[in-house]
């Protein structure tokens, strides 16, 4: 079983964009740091329930399938499930719909009490208030053996980073310079010593850089 992660930064490491609007809650910037992933054909048929073959099949897409593949559960905070966009709405049941991509148990971490949630296609969300190691507990139980994918938002990916609990991350740096957000890299100084870090540059100008222990 391995703890991963995967997520796109742009050049100066931020994980985050600002400048939100309610038509556009993400902001304008966010279109243009995913914009390789939303691009592949993975993330068409897995997100959109797109079948008609459409969108890239070079590297890019070929991560875009290993984020799905071998994940028996998901961990992400409550800003990346939308609570913190949605935070009056009773009834959201995150941006994904009523067939979420994920597919297995999800555990978001939030301090709200709220009963889990199932959706079709097999995803179960789970909203838990717990430590990182505690929930990473859990979540390895029901995993069976699979991997555990730490989904985000970047907080709750550096509060995983920074107790020592990741396995592997994969960061899909995009070509572009954000300036403001959330930096992932923020007091993680010397965090690749002790990792095998191997690089790949897509047809996208994606740089993948993926940090593994050793195994």
């Amino acid at each position: 079983m391995t703890v991963r992660v995967d997520l796109y930064i742009s050049l100066d490491g931020y994980a985050t964009t600002e400048g939100g609007t309610a038509d556009n809650p993400m902001g304008a910037d966010w279109n243009k740091l995913t914009a390789a992933y939303v691009a592949t054909r993975t993330f068409r048929e897995r997100v959109l329930h797109d079948t008609s073959g459409a969108g890239t099949t070079g590297i890019d897409d070929r991560y875009a399938a290993a984020y799905f593949e071998g994940v028996g559960a998901e961990i992400m905070g409550a800003g990346m499930f939308g609570f913190h966009t949605f935070p009056d709405d009773a009834d959201w049941n995150g941006w994904w719909g009523d067939e979420p991509p994920f597919r297995v148990p999800v555990f978001v971490l939030t301090h709200r009490n709220r009963d889990s949630i199932d959706m079709a296609g097999g995803t179960t969300f789970h909203f838990v208030d717990a430590t990182p190691q505690a929930i990473l507990e859990r979540a390895t139980v029901v995993a069976s053996g699979k991997d555990v994918r730490v989904g985000g938002g970047v907080s709750t990916v550096r509060e995983f980073l920074k107790a020592g609990l990741v396995d592997q991350l994969h960061v899909a740096i995009a070509p572009i310079l954000l300036g403001r957000g959330i930096n992932l890299w923020s007091d993680l100084r010397e965090f690749e010593l002790g990792f095998e870090v191997k690089t790949e540059t897509a047809e996208s100008g994606t740089v993948h850089v993926t940090f593994a222990r050793p195994s």
